[in-house]
Formats: C-alpha cells, sequence, structure tokens
C-alpha cells in the first residue's frame, strides 16, 4: 500500500520516522511520499517533497510574512496526494496545516489518520469539528486526550507515547559524563542546564531570566542549551555561561536540575528523571497571564502535570517568572529532600500512566489493520 505523512518539524520527523518503520514491518510492500526531515528519508528510502525546514513558521507575524510560502507547500501538498493517490494520509501535529490537508484528503476519499494529535485540549477546541468531519481515527499519545475527545463524542486510540522508548534508547547509549564534561571543557560541578527554547524571541525573553536565577547557586555549572541555526553569539550577548548545542539530551542526563521553557522538552526531562522548574517569561505581563487563563482550556501547560493530572513541577509563568521566583523553585530540587525527591516520584507516576507499549507499533498495527478490512 502507498503512504503519504506530514511532519512540519524536528520531533515530528522523529516520530514520523518511527512510524515509517514500523509499517514497513507489518506492510514489506509499502511505499512512501512525505513532507518532513532527514530521519523520516532515511526509513522511508526517499527524499521529502518539501523538507520541514521550508514549513516550520511559528507565531502570528513569522506567519504573516511567509503567507505566500506557507501557501505554495499547502498547494504543492494538495498535488502531490492527487497525483500519488495514496491508500492514507498519516498527519503528525501540525494542525493549521494538516486540517487543511485533512479536508482535501477526505473529499477525495482519502482516508486520513492523525498520529499525534495537535493540542486542541489546550487551546483552539473548535478544531475538534475539523477532526471528527476528516480525521478516520486519531492515534493519540497522551491517555488524557482519549477523555478529550470523549467528551466530543469522539472515540480515540491511546497508542502510548514514542518519547518512551526514544528517551530509554537514549539513555541506554548515553556516554559518561567524563566524556561530556572533557568535550565541552567543563569543570567538574554540578550542572544546571538551562532550555531557553528554540526560537530567538523566547530565548531572548526566557533566557535572562533563567541566568539570573541560576547564578545565585556558585557552587553549580550553568549551562546553556543551544538551539540548532541560533549562532554563539547571540547567547553571549544574553548570558556569560557556556553553551552547548546539539547535545541537549545528553545535557539533561547529565545534571543536577534544569530550568526548561515550557514546551516538550519538560517532557523529555521527565522521562530522562531530571528535577526541573518549567518556565515561560514572554512579555511578563499580569494582563497577558490573565489572557492567557482565559484562553486554555486545561489546569496545567507542561506536559509532566497534564499527564499526571497534578502538579509534579512548578510553572512560572509571565509575571510569575522571575529570578527570585525560579531560584527559590530550583532551591527546592537542586538539595536533596522532600522536594527533590517528590519530583522524581513524581516522574515514576507520570512515566506508569504513559505505560510501555509501543506507540509506532500500535500506530502501524492500527492503521495497516484498518486499511485492510476495508
Amino acid at each position: 500500500m502507498k503512504y503519504f505523512l506530514i511532519a512540519g518539524e524536528a520531533s515530528g520527523d522523529l516520530h514520523a520516522a518511527g512510524l515509517i518503520e514500523s509499517i514497513r514491518r507489518r506492510d514489506p510492500e509499502a511505499k512512501f511520499q512525505f513532507l518532513g526531515g532527514d530521519l523520516m528519508a532515511e526509513a522511508a528510502g526517499c527524499q521529502p517533497i518539501i523538507h520541514y525546514r521550508h514549513m516550520a513558521y511559528m507565531g502570528f507575524s513569522a506567519v504573516i510574512r511567509h503567507l505566500r510560502k506557507i501557501l505554495g507547500n499547502l498547494s504543492a501538498a494538495k498535488k502531490a496526494i492527487a497525483a500519488y493517490r495514496p491508500d492514507a494520509v498519516i498527519l503528525i501535529d501540525l494542525p493549521s496545516f494538516n486540517l487543511k490537508v485533512a479536508k482535501y484528503a477526505h473529499y477525495i476519499s482519502i482516508p486520513v489518520y492523525y498520529y499525534i494529535s495537535p493540542k486542541i485540549w489546550a487551546w483552539k477546541e473548535h478544531r475538534v469539528k475539523a477532526i471528527k468531519k476528516y480525521v478516520r481515527r486519531v492515534l493519540a499519545i497522551f491517555p488524557f486526550e482519549v477523555d478529550f475527545y470523549r467528551k466530543h463524542g469522539y472515540e480515540v486510540d491511546f497508542v502510548g507515547n514514542p518519547s518512551v522508548s526514544e528517551v530509554d534508547s537514549k539513555l541506554s547509549r548515553l556516554t559518561p559524563r567524563t566524556d561530556f564534561l572533557t568535550r565541552h571543557k567543563l569543570r567538574d560541578r554540578p550542572i544546571i542546564a538551562l532550555l531557553p527554547g528554540s526560537r530567538r524571541g523566547e530565548i531572548g525573553s526566557n533566557l535572562p531570566i533563567m541566568a539570573a536565577a541560576a547564578d545565585r547557586f556558585p557552587q553549580y555549572r550553568p549551562v546553556v542549551a543551544g538551539a540548532p541555526g541560533i549562532e554563539p553569539g547571540f547567547y553571549s550577548g544574553l548570558t556569560k555561561f557556556p553553551v552547548v548545542t546539539g547535545e541537549t539530551f545528553e545535557l539533561l542526563a547529565h545534571s543536577r536540575g534544569a530550568i526548561v521553557t515550557s514546551g516538550t522538552a519538560t517532557l523529555e526531562a521527565a522521562l530522562i528523571g531530571t528535577p526541573q522548574v518549567a518556565c515561560y517569561r514572554s512579555n511578563g505581563s499580569r494582563l497577558a497571564y490573565k489572557i492567557m487563563e482565559r484562553i486554555l482550556k486545561v489546569e496545567f501547560v507542561t506536559l509532566p502535570n497534564l499527564i499526571a493530572t497534578r502538579k509534579i513541577i512548578p510553572e512560572m509563568l509571565l509575571h510569575m517568572c522571575t529570578p527570585d521566583t525560579v531560584s527559590e523553585e530550583l532551591a527546592r530540587i537542586l538539595r536533596d529532600g522532600e522536594g527533590r525527591q517528590a519530583q522524581i516520584d513524581g516522574y515514576a507516576d507520570m512515566r506508569q500512566r504513559l505505560g510501555t507499549e509501543s506507540a509506532p507499533e500500535n500506530a502501524a498495527k492500527i492503521i495497516v489493520g484498518d486499511l485492510t478490512s476495508r
């Protein structure tokens, strides 16, 4: 059978590559076309129609500036699907783009599967109507998504979370801490990892707060996780601390604690087992926080807390994200004691809720089985 996949950023490329490999095991004659990245290319044995580097535009202003490019990508995706006539279209997150593709594929009678649901449970809940109308099956990676969709009269399949096996595989291949320190010319001191995000705007907002908070612990060595495509000089204008690029996983794994910009990195840190403080500064206004409270449909914003359905890690958002508040929470997790142990116990609870099932294997089983039965 023929499969057409779309992933719009690096983590989607990783998850989609795993799914392609699992589909191949169940359908040895499988053929693929896709919009995505290098990992998908390696798994599928062909190059992407469009690389995700030319698709990942985040934020209102970025979308407006690149609107012509986005519309061109959308047109190219539709034309490729029409020409290829796949047996299935498989979408990975990227809701603004992918739901338009889902509508088109549904219109020309190609079944659509959503692997890694958009975060409509947090905002833009109205998108559930489009998913119910155009998507044959949602393959959810968070257990709370089952209840969310059921509330809207739509049954989805929880297939497990791909990050669990991905993190465990990386941990099994982790190089010794001494090698990491030597490679980056770091003294043998406990590390505080600073993960300020991947875009210039969020790095500029978050890193100064993170650095000021971490600087209050002179017995530790703060180290910044550099984002791909961001030149070292940009960081040096914001902090005096060393920057490690391309080794965020290793940095987290070898750190005593971390300050992490709210996002998928909070889940990775939790699965690694590194205690953390989540923060997101943006403009830091109380008004923005009140607006965010009205927009968000969930009690928490970080994945570990959402999965555990309780507060595991502190969430220091907007006006609450200051050097004083972040350093206070950081002190609780750096020292041995109740605060650190509570977070580690919470991580264990979160892992138990995610289970040990192979998400790509379960998703492939559902997709191939469903197509075969049709």
